[in-house]
């Protein structure tokens, strides 16, 4: 059993403000006791936030080079490289993510901070603007400069990627970090404080704290946190918007989704199908990405619900950390009836159930366990087509033609993600234009970290990652001079 009964508050471990907040982790999986970590209370807050407003006020960290700072994250990320196996075993545990969905994700977050950092080699930090008319005695200084201290919130789905989309490009612009993860997440995250301190932070420059949702709050409306960066619901986006409105912080969001995966009727559909074994049901069906939407050809329905029936029936539900596992359980008994209630809503609506249902795996009790499913003859309209269910949770729904399929995908107050799948690139990449949504997969393609990742309409405002993401963490100044010589 793992005990962390200290914050990680500006560089240093600290004994918390309220050691009543001690919080017991149990396993998704059977209902064990992994161990017990410290929470954050808004005193704790108070200090890290104190802490981080120093060190970019006063401390050397805003001021270091660009070099430096990307040496330190490079530092990073070859020590978390180093431990990987025991980074992807401790979200596992916590998480009940299968096997090998945290051990894939680790080259996956190399490729995360790679990607940042060949952006933030090539960024302009400070570049000279020539005036657009030539009779113009000045020119422009033109500078990308750190926010301040950032106030990064994110989830427990997948904690390790969501803090590397905003640690890194946060840090190598030279801001302050104060990151709020989710108390499911407690012992993998302090094993992520511990990677950023061996990396060499200076102090002050990064806390690390477990907190629950009032205490999330306290941080997001603290008077000294100049930018909000934040990874979950739409319903709890919204509020943090509201909140940053009314004190005119920098926001990002990052926020749910309802994606759709686009089968066209020229598809390879066994290559499809397969590939939705991971864009459909990643990480337990836990993510926000993942294309729950199954888009279908009515002259082709029958053929893609049967054959999706067949690739979800033949994977194993189970323990995360058997090798054979390819769905292990809900990481909390709340969200595992959350999923059952919208399998239940989807029958009560009419869908047709093809595989799954409400019960419970057979021999599974102990866990947090949902039997995947399959509902098939879906209208677009239904709860269960147009509400984020965040589990292993399916449903495939027919269209008539193109154009039908892409109104359908675009009718959704979400535009997180999506994918297309036909065997003509051109027809894929004109479908994929016509999706309102801010990432889209042509058969099965990963998502891009040198591209802009987030949502059109409630799947958020901002994007992360490459050189869009970076420039979320940025302030521009312009400075003119004139380019005159004046004597005195």
């Amino acid at each position: 059993m793992i005990v962390r009964d200290k914050l990680y508050i500006g560089g240093t471990w600290t004994r918390p403000s309220d050691p009543g907040l001690q919080l017991d982790i149990l396993s998704p999986h059977d209902g064990s006791l992994l161990g017990s970590a410290a929470q954050a209370a808004p005193a704790d807050i108070d200090a890290a936030v104190a802490a981080a407003r120093r060190a970019f006020d006063q401390g050397p960290w805003p001021h270091t080079s660009p070099e430096e700072r990307r040496a330190i994250v490079r530092r990073y990320d070859e020590l978390r490289a180093a431990r990987s196996d025991e980074v992807a075993a401790a979200i596992s545990a916590e998480n009940g993510s299968a096997g090998w969905f945290t051990k894939a994700g680790q080259p996956f977050l190399t490729r995360q901070v790679a990607a940042y950092l060949k952006a933030a080699e090539e960024f302009g930090w400070e570049e000279v603007v020539e005036p657009s008319d030539p009779t113009v005695a000045f020119d422009t200084v033109v500078r990308r400069e750190a926010i301040g201290v950032v106030a990064a919130v994110i989830p427990w789905n997948s904690p390790f990627s969501a803090a590397t989309a905003k640690l890194v490009p946060a840090l190598l612009a030279g801001n302050t970090v104060v990151l709020k993860v989710s108390p499911e997440n407690s012992l993998s995250m302090m094993l992520l404080a511990d990677l950023w301190h061996e990396a060499g932070l200076p102090e002050g420059v990064l806390s690390v704290l477990p907190a629950d949702r009032e205490t999330s709050e306290y941080l997001v409306a603290h008077p000294d946190v100049d930018k909000i960066s934040f990874t979950g619901s739409t319903r709890a986006g919204r509020r943090i918007a509201s909140i940053a409105g009314s004190h005119l912080k920098r926001v990002g969001l990052e926020l749910g989704g309802k994606s759709a995966a686009l089968i066209l009727d020229d598809a390879d559909l066994d290559a499809a199908v397969q590939g939705l074994r991971f864009g459909a049901l990643g990480n337990n069906g836990e993510a926000c990405i993942l294309q729950t939407r199954i888009l279908a050809p009515r002259s082709r329905y029958g053929e893609v619900v049967a054959a999706v029936k067949d690739m979800v029936e033949s994977l194993k539900v189970g323990d995360p950390s058997a090798p054979d596992t390819f769905i292990g359980p809900m990481i909390r008994r709340d969200q595992q009836q959350r999923v059952i209630d919208y399998i239940n809503t989807g029958l009560q609506e009419g869908a047709r159930l093809v595989t799954g249902g409400p019960q419970i795996p057979e021999g599974l009790e102990k866990g947090n366990y949902v039997t995947p499913t399959v509902f098939a003859d879906v209208d677009n309209s239904m709860r269960i087509a147009q509400e984020e269910i965040f589990g292993p949770v399916l449903a495939v729904i027919a269209y008539e033609d193109e154009d039908d399929a892409v109104r359908i995908a675009n009718d959704s107050e979400y535009g997180l993600s999506g994918g297309v799948w036909t065997s003509n690139p051109e027809r894929a990449l004109a479908v994929a234009r016509r999706l309102r949504t801010g990432t889209v997969t042509v058969n099965g393609s990963p998502i891009s970290f040198d591209g802009p990742f987030g949502g059109y309409k409630a799947s958020g405002i901002g994007r992360e990652y490459g050189a869009v993401g970076l420039t979320g963490y940025v302030e521009h100044k312009s400075i003119t001079r004139n380019r005159q010589v004046v004597h005195p």
